[in-house]
C-alpha cells in the first residue's frame, strides 16, 4: 500500500508540474516622485493629500491622487479614509493598456498602528480598497466602455531609524524602510490574488517638525490580472528604481 501511495503522489505532483505554465518576467527600472501630506483640521482631524508621479524606463507609468479624512483615535491609533484616482499608461514588454491611459477609481479606509522599539519607530498600516477599473473600447482609443470592481487589501509595515540622536529632530539624518504587500479578494480577481509588493529603503532628512525630504531604493514584484494572450503564460513584473518622498504637513487650525 505505501509503494502505491507514493506512486500515486508522484504521478500527482508530475501532472501538477505539467500543469503549471512557467512565468514571463519583465523587468524594468522605476522612478517614482511622491508628495504626501497630513494637514490638520483640529487636535484629531486632518485632511490627507498624495499625489504621485510614476516614471517607468523614463516614460510615463502611472499617476496617484488622493485626498481623505485622517483621525486620531489615541497616541497610538490613527484611521483614515478618503479617495484615491488611479491612471495607469501603456508600459513594460507585456503592456495591459492598449493605447490611451486607463483610468481607476478607488475608495479606502485603513488603520494604521504606532510602536516605538527603543530608537526604532515602527508603523503597521493595513489599509482595505474597493476598487473600480476602467477599460476602453476600440481597442483602447475610444473613452472608457466598462467599469470592473474589485476589491483589495493592503498590509505596510514601516520603520524609522535616527542617525543622530535618540529621536529624529529638526536638522537631522535618519534612515526609513518599508513593505507592503497587496492581496486581491473577490469574485472580479483573475489570477493575481497576490497582486503586488513593494520593498524600500533609504535615507531621509527633516527640515522641521512637518517638513521631511526622503531618497529610497524601490524594488516592486507585481503579477499581472490576466495571462500573457498568446502564450497564456503569467506575467510578473520586476521592477527597481528610485523614490523621491516630500513629505509636509500644513497646520490648517489656525492654532
Amino acid at each position: 500500500m505505501k509503494k502505491y501511495a507514493f506512486l500515486l503522489a508522484g504521478c500527482l505532483l508530475t501532472t501538477a508540474g505539467f500543469g503549471q505554465s512557467p512565468r514571463l518576467l519583465d523587468p524594468n527600472t522605476l522612478g517614482w516622485f511622491v508628495y504626501a501630506g497630513d494637514h490638520k483640521l483640529t487636535p484629531k482631524w486632518a485632511v490627507h493629500t498624495e499625489y504621485q508621479w510614476r516614471r517607468i524606463n523614463w516614460a510615463p507609468q502611472q499617476q496617484l491622487a488622493r485626498l481623505g479624512l485622517v483621525r486620531t483615535v489615541s497616541e497610538r491609533i490613527q484611521v483614515s479614509g478618503g479617495y484615491t484616482y488611479f491612471q495607469t499608461h501603456r508600459y513594460g514588454r507585456y503592456p495591459t493598456v492598449a493605447n490611451r491611459p486607463e483610468p481607476e477609481n478607488r475608495l479606502y479606509e485603513d488603520v494604521t498602528l504606532n510602536d516605538q522599539l527603543g530608537r526604532l519607530a515602527l508603523n503597521h498600516r493595513v489599509r482595505l480598497e474597493q476598487r473600480w477599473l476602467g477599460s476602453r473600447a476600440a481597442e483602447g482609443r475610444g473613452p472608457v466602455a466598462a467599469w470592473e470592481y474589485q476589491n483589495r487589501i493592503r498590509y505596510q509595515l514601516s520603520g524609522q531609524w535616527p542617525l543622530q540622536g535618540p529621536t529624529v529632530d529638526d536638522g537631522e539624518w535618519y534612515l526609513n524602510a518599508f513593505d507592503e504587500l497587496f492581496i486581491g479578494f473577490g469574485r472580479n480577481v483573475g489570477d493575481n490574488v497576490f497582486n503586488q509588493n513593494r520593498i524600500s529603503g533609504g535615507l531621509g532628512y527633516q527640515f522641521a517638525e512637518n517638513a521631511k525630504v526622503e531618497l529610497n531604493y524601490l524594488h516592486q514584484i507585481s503579477q499581472h490580472a490576466t495571462p500573457e494572450p498568446v502564450s497564456g503564460r503569467p506575467v510578473f513584473e520586476l521592477n527597481q528604481g528610485f523614490r523621491l518622498n516630500v513629505l509636509y504637513n500644513l497646520g490648517l487650525s489656525g492654532e
